[in-house]
């Protein structure tokens, strides 16, 4: 698997308390350098105003470029909700924006994995705001981009803790949406309700989790036919991860109960999908996860699930572990019209 980082991905930020901070991009790329995994790395480049607007409006865009020049040797919030930024942000959410890109790019290019290891996050901002710890919508940026490059759909899958509802408002028009996530956490949004068959074989799929202790084998055994369920509807040409590990347990920012070892499971179910219908392509957007020992044990995981040899069998994790609500939402999504 090819990795994108940049060490400006630490500028935003940097000095100020928040949890959503450098150190998490840092204790990621310091264990990769240890364990031998970080030599495939690509420096990605700015997403250009093009790549943002096609999903963020230029007005927006340009309040985060004003907004963030303003902050001088201080921190604030940015004026449509509650996301931090400083005066490093507008640069380095850019080049987030750019390192999904880059990493859709390598994927569609290579026919294989690509992992952009970025900071700030995204799947919370939509088209008008920034929210939560997000500015640009990196993995829908992608999204878009892939589209626009190549002609593909694209399928993004967000097993992150919190719901991507940025992700969501913008979906549509190519670009599906699954995702599972606890409910109703902030921000409160993708209930059962939420799930939409669209036009096109696209969908919006969610499966709202209870907040704390679902545990790992009903989390994969959960994805196990999640994901295979959407990807056989949208048949989609690229899958682009939104992948958050504040489902981990103990994560100070999330915590669904769910161990370690669920990303290996995580990474070899997307790679079988991605072979299946996508020629292998895949690209990863980091977005939570903020116990960083749990994060960067995750990140590696995954990246050594798409590394290894695959042997196509679906992890041993027992549909009957999955609760009776979840289970019979899955039976309403795998018949969605």
């Amino acid at each position: 698997m090819r990795i994108v980082y940049d060490e400006l991905y630490g500028d935003h930020l940097r000095g100020i308390p928040h949890p959503e901070s450098p150190g998490r991009v840092e204790a990621v790329a310091d264990f990769l350098r240890r364990n031998g995994r970080f030599e495939n790395v690509i420096t990605p480049r700015d997403a250009t105003a093009e790549e943002i607007e096609r999903v963020h409006a230029p007005g927006y865009v340009d309040l985060v470029r004003a907004e963030a020049a303003s902050m001088a040797d201080f921190a604030g919030y940015l004026s449509t909700g509650d996301t931090v930024i400083d005066v490093r942000s507008f640069d380095v959410a850019r080049r987030a924006a750019g390192g999904a890109v880059v990493a859709m790019e390598t994927a569609m290019h290579q026919g294989g994995s690509a992992f952009a290891i970025v900071r700030p996050p995204g799947h919370h901002a939509d088209a008008r705001r920034g929210m939560g710890f997000c500015i640009f919508n990196n993995a829908a940026i992608a999204a878009r981009a892939a589209q626009a490059q190549f002609g593909v759909r694209s399928l993004i899958v967000d097993f992150d803790y919190h719901h991507g509802n940025g992700t969501q408002a913008v979906s549509g028009d190519g670009l599906s949406y699954v995702s599972t996530h606890a409910f109703p956490a902030y921000p409160g949004t993708g209930g059962r309700d939420e799930n939409y068959a669209l036009p096109e074989r696209d969908a919006i799929v969610n499966v709202p989790l209870p907040p704390h202790d679902f545990g790992t084998e009903a989390f994969v055994a959960l994805w196990e036919r999640l994901l295979v369920a959407t990807a056989a509807r949208v048949r989609p040409d690229l899958l682009i991860v939104s992948a958050g590990f504040d489902y981990v347990t103990g994560d100070p920012a999330g915590d669904l109960g769910v161990g370690v070892e669920a990303a290996s499971h995580l990474g070899a179910l997307i790679d079988r999908v991605a072979r299946e219908y996508c020629g292998g392509r895949v690209a990863y957007v980091l977005e939570g996860g903020y116990d960083l020992e749990a994060l960067a044990c995750s990140v590696a995981a995954i990246i050594e699930a798409h590394d290894a040899p695959q042997t196509g069998e679906p992890s041993s994790a027992e549909d009957s572990a999955i609760p009776a609500p979840q289970r019979e939402l899955l039976e309403t999504i795998e018949t969605l019209d």
